[in-house]
């Protein structure tokens, strides 16, 4: 059974940094396109960043450039979010989510991606 699953999450002031971590099982993330999407409250999903299968493209969304770095561990099977200079606006949970494809991560939206985790709560606030 493929799943994933995040960690990490947590309260962090304003400036401060938080490392997201999303654990495979049933498969390689070399193999799939692996995103982190986040889903602030009343707001619809949105991606953050992602990382394509192979040596695919990796791709931020504007607000997560230059403070977000996407990262995958092909031998322990993870993909991390390292989070900096956060902000109360990236407030939500965030989600990982894998899809079996060999083009750019980016030309999916988060509804074609095929494996979800349960999500982990980041809440930036003084």
């Amino acid at each position: 059974q493929l799943q994933v699953a995040e960690s990490g999450g947590g309260l962090v002031h304003p400036g401060g940094s938080l490392r997201l971590a999303c654990a495979a099982s049933g498969f390689r993330v070399e193999h799939f396109g692996m995103g982190w999407f986040r889903q602030a409250s009343g707001k619809e999903r949105e991606m953050v960043a992602c990382i394509s299968s192979g040596e695919g493209p990796v791709h931020y969304e504007d607000g997560a450039k230059g403070r977000f770095f996407i990262s995958r561990d092909n031998a322990k099977r993870t993909v991390t979010l390292q989070m900096t200079s956060l902000k109360p606006e990236d407030t939500a949970v965030y989600y990982c989510a894998a899809i079996h494809s060999g083009r750019g991560c980016a030309e999916y939206v988060s509804r074609e991606y095929d494996y979800w985790g349960q999500g982990t709560q980041v809440t930036v606030s003084s």
